[in-house]
């Protein structure tokens, strides 16, 4: 029995000793990794970044990295190269987590990972389905020369799978049950032509609609865009030009 109060001695000064040499060398007792390239002079600094008890602070990110300037000037306030910023979109975050995105710690090579995976939620409202200001356009057929956004057809959460309702641009009606190749050549759901069929052939479709006193009728789904409803033309006018009223 005598022996059991020195036993809690010696743990609990090893204990205080794990503690003093955490407080004293962060960056060797409790670490989860290198830091990232940027914040590698901070390596012994741990307070620099980190509240004691408390983790990283969003106020000490901010004290060096100005968000107006994220992303346009370095931390020495110098502007960054034009050819070289990417996307400068941390001045329409809705507020100054970088806790929420950023983990400067590299952590083992099996779990390396310095930045969390990016939520669109933390964008203010008014730019959230303005892809186009940070992405580029895909370059492929199907998005060439688009004028819609982005959030037309995909989701912010993930680019697949997308949400096209093509009965928005044209009705697929039991008469147009057609395979895409017949309306879009060569794959480029970009553009489109109703002279795929012996239905409408160029020269028909240029009789019928001089006949009816139309003469741009370049873009079918202008005025066609149900085959199962009368033609109606821009502006509620209907065929020939008369108006509706």
């Amino acid at each position: 029995m005598k022996q059991r109060p020195v036993l809690l001695i010696v743990i609990a000064l090893n204990l205080l000793v794990l503690v003093a040499l955490a407080f004293a060398y962060p960056h060797l007792m409790v670490s989860p990794g290198p830091l990232v390239k940027g914040h590698a002079e901070l390596t012994t600094d741990c307070f620099a970044c980190h509240a004691a008890l408390r983790g990283a602070s969003s106020l000490r990110c901010t004290e060096c990295h100005v968000t107006a300037d994220v992303g346009l000037k370095t931390t020495q306030g110098v502007p960054i190269p034009s050819r070289s910023i990417k996307v400068s979109f941390h001045q329409e975050l809705i507020e100054q987590d970088c806790m929420a995105c950023h983990s400067d710690h590299q952590g083992p090579k099996l779990t390396k990972r310095s930045r969390k995976p990016f939520s669109h939620g933390l964008l203010k409202v008014s730019v959230r389905d303005t892809c186009s200001s940070c992405h580029a356009a895909p370059e492929d057929t199907l998005h060439r020369d688009l004028k819609v956004e982005c959030s037309k057809c995909h989701g912010s959460e993930a680019w697949k799978p997308a949400t096209f309702d093509h009965a928005e641009y044209f009705v697929l009606d039991r008469d147009h049950d057609a395979t895409c190749e017949t309306c879009h050549k060569n794959n480029d759901f970009s553009r489109y032509t109703c002279y795929g069929c012996h239905e409408h052939s160029e020269a028909k479709v240029r009789r019928e609609h001089l006949e009816e006193g139309i003469r741009d009728f370049q873009d079918c789904v202008e005025c066609h865009r149900d085959p199962r409803a009368e033609p109606r033309r821009p502006g509620g006018r209907e065929r020939g030009g008369k108006s509706k009223d």
